[in-house]
């Protein structure tokens, strides 16, 4: 169990929203909805914001027989805390003296739940199994259900707990996902883009008009031509709108298969070596 008080939210209960938010109803969208995504990523973190920076004074409503649009503030401390599986490479030195790469791997619908060995049936969790040689430190979160899915805020603290505990390179953190975790890389990486060094997302997809926000993340996406659940096109067109706007990105499309990419993606040895390769611009050279 991860707990930390650094975020403001938890992916576990989505009840639990946080102050600085409207009185609306939260809007369910379909599980592969950008749009949805990216509202929850602007409710989250404004949440978040809030919480640390203060909301403003209390407003007085103006009262006023008849029916007519208020709004609220109010400020709440809410402890963040996730489960997830961690994989230390063989050999793993504790002192510090090695600073080893970190892959996180975000999960599909499938393998949301409480039983964290679900995780284990694809993607890097499947992989370390049989590999010893696997050279990162692997951290695979897990959401509570497909509808809540992954919590941007409990993300990020997630990762500041993985990089106090652990002797992580901070140059060389990778993000990567599976459907619906795929649709979280693209969406995670486009509000902390200065978190990675280089993101894999599979079967995902994400708006293009978001697609400047990589231009300093090298991207390498992978899709079934066929896929009929997150379909080809959306993540083609975030790809060229990369490219468009000077990023270093590239899709790899398998013409026969279906929703299934991961399979032939993480059996690629030359994904790992590609992230290997990149490492985090400094900040002066993002543009």
């Amino acid at each position: 169990m991860l707990a930390s008080r650094r975020q403001v939210n938890v992916f576990s209960q989505s009840s639990q929203h946080l102050s600085c938010v409207s009185n609306s109803p939260r809007a369910r969208g379909k599980i592969f909805d950008p749009k949805h995504v990216k509202a929850t990523l602007f409710v989250t973190l404004f949440a978040s914001f809030s919480v640390f920076a203060g909301c403003a004074a209390r407003k007085t409503w103006v009262l006023a027989p008849g029916q007519h649009p208020q709004s609220f503030q109010r400020t709440m401390t809410v402890e963040a805390k996730g489960r997830l599986l961690l994989y230390l490479p063989a050999g793993f030195d504790r002192s510090g003296a090695t600073r080893y790469p970190l892959l996180i791997f975000l999960h599909g619908s499938g393998e949301a739940g409480e039983d964290l060995e679900r995780l284990k049936v694809l993607g890097p969790p499947k992989i370390v199994a049989s590999r010893a040689d696997f050279p990162f430190i692997v951290a695979s979160p897990q959401a509570r259900n497909s509808i809540e899915r992954f919590d941007p805020a409990v993300l990020n603290a997630m990762l500041d707990e993985l990089l106090e505990q652990l002797p992580i390179d901070t140059d060389r953190v990778y993000l990567t996902g599976v459907s619906m975790g795929g649709m979280w890389t693209y969406a995670w990486a486009s509000q902390r883009p200065d978190r990675f060094a280089a993101i894999a997302p599979v079967c995902g997809t994400w708006d293009p008009a978001d697609a400047c926000r990589f231009k300093d993340v090298p991207v390498w996406s992978f899709h079934g031509a066929k896929d009929d659940v997150v379909p080809l096109g959306g993540d083609q067109a975030t790809i060229q709108a990369i490219k468009a706007c000077g990023g270093d990105a590239r899709l790899t499309v398998y013409p026969d298969t279906g929703h299934d990419a991961w399979t032939a993606a993480y059996a690629d040895p030359q994904l790992f070596t590609w992230l290997l390769q990149q490492r985090r611009k400094p900040a002066a050279a993002r543009k």
